[in-house]
């Protein structure tokens, strides 16, 4: 049982969560949701992005130029995996990271 070191990474877990919840979210909205600077949410996203696990567009609103960000298939099915490792890690305890009503 191995975790994918591309996920691990605390900010890269947190993208990567909040990513699976969405068809896509731009750059400002997931580094003020994660309460990260600018700097990590770009240097993970490239991590991820380089994994193949996300997507970056980019575009403009106006004359702003804007980032989103869209969890790949890829990426759905690592998260996945990752969560399942997690979970078999953490059964022996009795605990699970699966809420009940999942289950």
């Amino acid at each position: 049982m191995e975790l994918d070191p591309v996920i691990h990474a605390p900010a890269r877990l947190q993208i990567v969560s909040l990513l699976a919840a969405a068809d896509e979210a731009e750059f400002a909205f997931v580094r003020d949701t994660l309460g990260v600077s600018d700097s990590v949410l770009s240097k993970h996203g490239s991590a991820l992005e380089a994994a193949g696990y996300v997507a970056v567009r980019k575009g403009y609103v106006g004359k702003r130029p804007k980032t989103w960000f869209t969890l790949t298939g890829k990426g759905r099915a690592a998260f996945a995996a990752y969560v399942e490792t997690l979970q078999r890690i953490v059964a022996p305890s009795g605990l699970s990271v699966v809420p009940d009503d999942h289950a």
